[in-house]
C-alpha cells in the first residue's frame, strides 16, 4: 500500500499536484533505489545488533521494566 501525498490547500497548487501524480511527474515519489535498499538493510540488522550487543542481565532488565509497564496501568 502506498503512502496518500499531503494535498497543499491553495487550489491552483492542489490542482497542479494532482494533475503531476496523475501522469506520474511527482518529485516527490521518485526514490533512489540504492539509498532505498541502504535505509531497509540497515533497518533490518539493527535490532538483532542491539540485542546481541546486551549482556543477559540487562536484557533481562529490560523485559523486567517492559512487563512492569505494561501489565501495571
Amino acid at each position: 500500500m502506498t503512502k496518500r501525498p499531503k494535498l497543499p490547500a491553495d487550489p491552483n497548487q492542489r490542482a497542479k499536484r494532482i494533475i503531476d501524480i496523475a501522469t506520474g511527474n511527482d518529485p516527490e515519489s521518485r526514490k533512489d533505489p540504492a539509498a532505498v535498499a541502504l535505509g531497509r538493510r540497515g533497518g533490518l540488522k539493527g535490532g538483532r545488533a542491539r540485542a546481541d550487543k546486551l549482556s543477559p542481565e540487562k536484557r533481562a532488565e529490560i523485559a523486567r521494566r517492559a512487563a512492569q509497564t505494561r501489565w501495571g496501568k
